[in-house]
């Protein structure tokens, strides 16, 4: 599992205090229920059960209908809850999501947890639509939330099924996207989390890891989303724009995948977040160690000069954080030359975990941006094997060590490194 391992508790334990007594909403595609590993994932719901997480667990059960369907020698009008339902379908539906419940819940009891299924979804018909009756097929009108907080509050799993009920007792067939999407609302959950048999969403023909709201609906206005993944692309957006603050994407074939999403800054699937999501701040006092931290196998391969503690304490006004989830992930720094005009773009450094993501384009225009803030009117870079980076995707060009400000000059020909000089014009 990549990132955080369940036994590492100290990388576990510095997420905690942000979810302890919030809700997560998990909302398990059939497909995923039906796979091997799923009692797997509710050991983790356990596990976050256990710090005091709050987690409903919401189901599909497509794959289920269909193959009660097959076991019946009947042809389903629709499977996602989301097309046409006849009489027939929305039978097999209660059947196989019933049958389906019921597993959830013998396997939330084998994982010691107490758990209740639940009719807390009101519905009402999907209607008519470009002239279809969609029968059985209904839209989700409200969540109880106050019966959701009464079960969470007493340590009681939540199991919600992708039906829905009106006021006269009618059922009805939901998509289980939508149910999710409407839970997390209604229970301002910190979290949504889609457990699929993908390994997130395709965009653009390959799995996005890290997407912004606006960056994901602008892929699903223009088309880059898989088809097979709209669904779930466009009720995370929805989540997101509703005031869900992440929306998760994870293959349930994944051991400890639940953990290792939630618990750690790389996770295993898609992230949409909200815009607050990441953010480049000025270094603090207290990020020296972090820098250290983040920077030491870079000084290790020679990619970076040596810096000690004592150095980046003097210049702390000069580095800035590049944070994800309040993690620093990356850094950099601008060590200005005023008497000439110039400025160092340094120390520049993104995790392995985090790489080919546009982190280090975007902190050098940063930097760039900050330099003219400042009135410079040269950006200088020194690099031994990242050269290419700044010519290529930043934009700079090969100079010479005659272009260093002169107190620059004698730390370069001291230290010996032969790094090559790239300057851009501001």
């Amino acid at each position: 599992m990549p990132g955080v391992r369940p036994t590492d508790l100290r990388g576990i334990l510095q997420y905690v205090p942000q979810f302890r007594e919030k809700a997560f909403v998990v909302a398990v595609d059939g497909a995923a229920v039906a796979h091997e590993n799923f009692a797997n994932i509710l050991m983790d719901v356990a596990v976050l059960w256990s710090l005091n997480i709050r987690t409903v667990l919401v189901h599909g059960a497509s794959i289920q209908i269909r193959a009660l369907a097959t076991e019946r020698g009947l042809e389903p009008s629709d499977l996602e809850g989301s097309g046409v339902t006849d009489a027939l379908t929305l039978d097999l539906a209660l059947t196989a999501a019933t049958r389906l419940t019921h597993e959830i819940l013998e396997g939330l009891a084998a994982a010691d947890l107490r758990a209740a299924a639940t009719n807390a979804v009101t519905a009402h018909p999907l209607g008519i639509l470009k002239g279809v009756d969609h029968l059985f097929t209904g839209k989700v009108e409200r969540v109880d939330t106050a019966f959701l907080q009464t079960l969470l509050a007493s340590g009681v799993v939540p199991v919600v099924p992708p039906l829905g009920l009106d006021g006269e007792g009618r059922t009805f067939r939901v998509n289980s996207d939508a149910v999710a999407l409407e839970a997390a609302k209604a229970l301002s959950a910190v979290k949504l989390v889609y457990i699929t048999s993908s390994d997130g969403l395709l965009v653009d023909g390959s799995v996005a890891r890290q997407l912004s709201v606006r960056e994901l609906a602008e892929a699903l206005q223009r088309g880059g989303v898989d088809p097979g993944h709209v669904s779930k692309a466009r009720h995370a957006v929805a989540a997101c724009e509703a005031g869900v603050p992440r929306v998760h994407v994870i293959n349930g074939g994944v051991d400890d995948g639940l953990l290792a999403e939630v618990f750690s800054n790389e996770g295993i699937g898609t992230l949409v977040y909200a815009n607050d999501y990441q953010q480049i701040r000025q270094a603090r006092h207290g990020d020296v160690r972090a820098i250290q931290q983040l920077i030491k196998s870079s000084i290790e391969k020679d990619e970076l000069a040596p810096r000690t503690r004592a150095s980046i304490e003097k210049e702390l006004a000069a580095y800035w954080i590049f944070e994800v989830d309040g993690n620093p992930i990356a850094c950099v720094a601008l060590h200005p030359y005023p008497a000439e005009k110039k400025g160092e773009l340094a120390c520049l450094y993104v995790r392995p975990s985090h790489e080919n993501q546009g982190i280090g384009r975007k902190l050098a225009q940063f930097v760039e941006t900050k330099a003219r803030e400042a009135g410079l009117t040269q950006l200088l870079a020194l690099s031994t094997q990242a050269f290419s980076f700044f010519q290529s995707k930043a934009g700079f060009a090969e100079g010479t060590p005659d272009d260093l400000p002169p107190a620059r000059r004698a730390r370069y020909e001291q230290s010996g490194r032969r790094s090559k000089v790239l300057i851009k014009k501001l």
